[in-house]
């Protein structure tokens, strides 16, 4: 058996990516700028980004 039979029968698998993915990172204060909502558009639609009482996110069409 040669090299490359030992590495395809030890059950690892390589796997390429196949494009590179960028993640944007935004602070949500930022986003709000002082307030508790903010307005986001998407695809023509308005979607709500509001902060609860409790400090928590909720996203509404």
């Amino acid at each position: 058996m040669s090299g490359d039979d030992d590495n395809h029968n030890s059950g690892q698998r390589v796997v390429q990516p196949s494009r590179a993915v960028t993640i944007v990172r935004h602070k949500v204060s930022d986003l709000m700028r002082g307030g508790r909502e903010a307005v986001l558009e998407h695809d023509g639609a308005d979607y709500h980004l509001r902060i609860t009482a409790n400090g928590r996110l909720i996203l509404t069409k």
